[in-house]
């Protein structure tokens, strides 16, 4: 009978895994020219097992864009067909692009923009993405708040518009938002049911291990969904440093963890 149980739980897991929409976010810290073919092509190995990924600061020199290219070259290398979108730059300071990638068996980008409404009070506006996967259809925005020391709050407090206008999507929105989860500027999003994947999780690398051996240092990576439209199947952190020598090796890849979770819409 046991036997029976676990492979049940097993058939349940992968249909659930199955159905689900696997999306990760990383910001990749300056993606462009800093980084080597041999730092790419690791990027593309941790990535290759999810769906969708969102991509923050890429570079805005031509570098940027190649950088992401090779990645999906990779990707393609490693038994499934990708494909990508590289935003325009962002309007404000500390100007940058985004990037999806996705994998072409589990969905499409049915189109992609800069929100231009936000564009005018937050530095780098999100860029949004309508994805449909299967008989889902999901709103992905991807996002990089200003730092800490310029009040992320006042641009994360901002959100819920994009859920207030394009209401008819199945909203998330991901990224490095330079804050913890339970910072005030998600309250309005809170309000409209937008949670948060992750909590008191940290997701940054610090410069150096503390003198107890702590390598992470921030929280600031998360997943908001639409709690009473979208399922939490499954979620993680990758601590790919752990991968490497030391931290100082490790922030050539990211100085940021990429954060995932498996989603889908609830079925009335």
């Amino acid at each position: 009978m046991k036997y029976l149980f676990c492979f049940a739980f097993l058939v349940n897991t992968f249909l659930l895994s199955a159905q689900c929409l696997k999306i990760c976010t990383w910001n990749l810290e300056n993606l462009g020219k800093s980084k080597t073919d041999g730092i790419l092509e690791y990027i593309a190995k941790t990535l290759k097992d999810f769906d969708v990924v969102a991509v923050q600061e890429v570079s805005t020199s031509p570098a940027g864009a190649q950088a992401v290219a090779k990645i999906i070259d990779a990707l393609n290398r490693k038994g499934s067909k990708w494909d990508y979108k590289v935003s325009d730059p962002t309007i404000g300071k500390g100007t940058e692009r985004y990037a999806f990638l996705w994998k072409t068996s589990r969905g499409k980008l049915l189109k992609s923009w800069l929100e231009a409404s936000l564009a005018e009070t937050i530095d780098r506006e999100p860029f949004l993405g309508v994805f449909v996967s299967g008989k889902d259809t999901f709103l992905l925005g991807s996002f990089h708040a200003v730092p800490k020391g310029k009040n992320p709050d006042l641009e994360t407090c901002q959100f819920y518009k994009i859920d207030e206008k394009y209401e008819k999507y199945h909203f998330l929105i991901m990224g490095d938002f330079n804050s913890p989860a339970k910072s005030m500027g998600f309250g309005s999003l809170l309000k409209r049911n937008v949670l948060n994947t992750f909590s008191s999780q940290k997701t940054t690398l610090k410069q150096k291990p503390s003198a107890a051996g702590e390598h992470l240092a921030n929280e600031y990576d998360n997943i908001f969904y639409e709690v009473d439209e979208i399922i939490l199947n499954d979620k993680g952190v990758i601590d790919f440093s752990k991968e490497f020598t030391d931290l100082m090796n490790a922030r050539k890849v990211s100085d940021h963890l990429p954060v995932w979770g498996c989603y889908s819409v609830k079925k009335k």
